[in-house]
């Protein structure tokens, strides 16, 4: 990418904070959401035969199989001058279950794609395009709540430097997600669900930069197989 593309981008982050509404494309530039699973969460996981795969832009983090890198693909700053929201359209995680039948020994798959996730700051919550495996797609559902430990700040290093870091903390399923995440994974049972309603998932973390990014990340949607 040549200065002058940075410098555009640069300029165009900054007009928004500084006067209207803006949705910037961010592709071309670094900028990634770290999903980071607790304890808790991977424990909740393969207690009930629960494990992660990475679809779409996602890519693994480490070797754990219980964090992954998501690519930043847009920022969305409202008329108030805050940051309204940021986009990893493209990624997704694909949550898989395997149980045994007790009767007949049948290994019994089930699983919901998580897809085009949605950083909602004025609301506080994580959106995603929710799928279950062979179902029917919830666009942009809401599926956690979060708190902001460290909000997103921005630096400016001018004339073309623009950073931004923060870490979101106490992921909580939504009623919503919880329902579906039942259904989808075949959990049941007062106990099961009740930790799940309560189990704080993880961290996510988001470092942005006005650094060419190469080769850009695509935007398109990721849409499960059928």
């Amino acid at each position: 990418m040549k200065l002058r593309s940075i410098s555009i981008a640069a300029a165009s982050l900054v007009m928004a904070v500084s006067a209207n509404a803006l949705t910037v494309d961010w592709t071309k530039l670094q900028g990634t959401s770290t999903l980071a699973f607790s304890d808790a969460a991977i424990s909740l996981f393969k207690t009930n035969g629960g494990k992660l795969a990475a679809l779409g832009n996602t890519t693994p983090v480490g070797t754990t199989g219980w964090s992954f890198a998501l690519p930043i693909t847009s920022i969305e700053v409202n008329s108030a001058l805050k940051i309204a929201s940021g986009q990893a359209s493209g990624s997704a995680l694909d949550i898989i279950r395997r149980t045994v039948d007790e009767d007949t020994g049948e290994v019994i798959t089930s699983g919901i794609v998580l897809a085009n996730f949605t950083l909602d700051y004025i609301n506080k919550k994580v959106l995603a395009d929710s799928t279950p495996h062979g179902g029917a797609t919830q666009n942009q559902l809401a599926v956690y709540t979060f708190n902001a430990v460290n909000p997103l700040a921005l630096k400016y290093k001018f004339p073309l430097t623009i950073t931004g870091h923060e870490v979101l903390d106490t992921l909580v399923l939504t009623p919503g997600a919880v329902d579906l995440f039942a259904s989808s994974l075949g959990l049941s049972g007062d106990d099961v669900l009740n930790l799940v309603r309560s189990t704080k998932f993880g961290t996510l973390t988001q470092d942005i930069a006005t650094v060419a990014r190469k080769p850009a990340v695509s935007k398109v949607p990721y849409v499960p197989a059928p």
